[in-house]
């Protein structure tokens, strides 16, 4: 088959074959269709887009394309997590040793961070040690010992979708419903779970920027999951604000020890639960989310999952010591705290300005080469409904390098909103996809 012919059947709208679609994806991978002609179809399948079929045919044959992980070894239900990204999200951190500590096998494939966003593997590199690219052998036997494990992604896992991402970056073609989808699960179902629980984050801070079209994705995504006989199901949660205070490296993981030993922001908490209590229920340890919650709650409450977590950094080589006394990471040189200049309520603290602001301390990377300041970042003192006076401060820039605090500060400053009448505090579980 041509690959000419092939553009010009999407270009006119009409649907591609699973064999078809195969062809293209083997095709780019092994570098036998050139990237013109793969921009080409991208932008035809970005005006046309594909049906249910074809998104399905295109998740799986990007799966195909590199290692699937056989996790059959490990006992009972593994499940994943996979956020699509957000400011302050330091969920996994928190999440996963609840979850296990309550028996549930979680073996979460994760990233790293790249703009605004930050990454899992980054944060938890925290720990001086801690080993981020375990071996499959490896992550499967920490799995099966003490419940949880969290790795980067092999190179080889979904290869093609590494090869279509980078092209799309400079197509514009990013932004497409069965493209996003192909992207996020073929990873998802390469990385051989039995199920799947979605965090799609919606809002200013978020990939997507309105409920409809986070909808659309988490609908979409669910879709693809129940076809490859997976449990599957997405939350859509509010991202117009940082979630927690904590914004930048060290300071997200200070937030995740303090939320695991019950003192945690009680927006972080929200997701955590609803998060988690779809997990449970998928494991099959408890079939009602309320109590689902309950057991999370006490496994904070009796110290377990504290020292899931400590437990957890050892087993990957980490310096747990840092978790036991947080006074052990290192401060930045210069705390500085940004005033309000007026009495009222908080209206706004838009999340993409305070991760970009994070970013231009050091806490973040424009390329996947950059060296992060784990030190610095933004720590809100106040949330979206909350009431401030004049002075006091709206959040506490930690800086390494004094001549970067300004910049920050009127980025900080731009993205907040004071205002005389009161408002509420932000509703944290828009939908739930099941």
């Amino acid at each position: 088959m041509r690959m000419y012919d092939l553009i010009e059947k999407k270009k006119l709208g009409e649907e591609l074959s699973t064999e078809e679609i195969y062809h293209i994806i083997n095709g780019y991978t092994h570098d036998e269709i050139p990237d013109y002609q793969i921009s080409a179809l991208l932008m035809a399948i970005y005006f046309n887009g594909m049906n249910v079929r074809e998104r399905y045919d295109l998740t799986m044959a990007m799966r195909d394309s590199g290692d699937i992980l056989d996790l059959s070894s490990i006992d009972g239900v593994k499940i994943d997590k996979h956020s699509t990204g957000g400011v302050g999200d330091k969920v996994t951190l928190v999440l996963g040793p609840i979850i296990a500590s309550i028996g549930v096998p979680v073996a979460k494939m994760s990233g790293r961070g790249l703009g605004h966003t930050g990454g899992t593997i980054d944060k938890l590199e925290a720990f001086p040690g801690f080993n981020g690219a375990l071996s499959e052998e490896a992550f499967i036997n920490q799995v099966n010992s003490i419940k949880i494990a969290v790795t980067g992604q092999s190179k080889n896992l979904a290869p093609a979708d590494k090869k279509l991402y980078a092209l799309r970056d400079v197509t514009a073609t990013v932004d497409e419903i069965s493209l996003i989808t192909g992207s996020i699960m073929s990873k998802k179902l390469a990385a051989g779970t039995d199920a799947i629980v979605l965090d799609v984050t919606v809002g200013d801070g978020a990939f997507m920027k309105n409920k409809e079209s986070a909808l659309e994705l988490a609908k979409s995504m669910v879709d693809i999951g129940k076809r490859a006989d997976k449990k599957i199901a997405a939350v859509l949660t509010n991202m117009d604000e940082p979630l927690g205070f904590a914004v930048g490296n060290n300071l997200e993981v200070i937030e995740a020890i303090n939320a695991l030993k019950g003192n945690g922001p009680e927006d972080l908490m929200e997701v955590v639960f609803e998060l988690g209590s779809q997990m449970i229920v998928f494991s099959g340890i408890e079939t009602d989310k309320a109590k689902a919650k309950e057991l999370m709650k006490k496994a904070i409450e009796s110290g377990a999952a504290f020292d899931k977590f400590v437990q957890f950094i050892e087993a990957q080589g980490g310096d747990a010591s840092f978790a036991r006394d947080i006074n052990k990471f290192a401060p930045a040189k210069h705390i500085v705290p940004l005033l309000a200049e007026s009495d009222g309520y908080v209206h706004a603290i838009k999340a993409e300005a305070i991760g970009l602001a994070s970013m231009s301390l050091g806490g973040g990377r424009e390329t996947f080469d950059d060296v992060i300041d784990m030190a610095v970042g933004v720590v809100l003192n106040k949330k979206v409904g909350d009431e401030i006076k004049k002075g006091e401060p709206i959040c506490f820039i930690h800086a390494n390098d004094e001549s970067k605090i300004a910049y920050a500060s009127d980025m900080i400053r731009k993205a907040t909103s004071i205002q005389p009448e009161k408002c509420n505090h932000m509703d944290l579980i828009i939908d739930i996809v099941e």
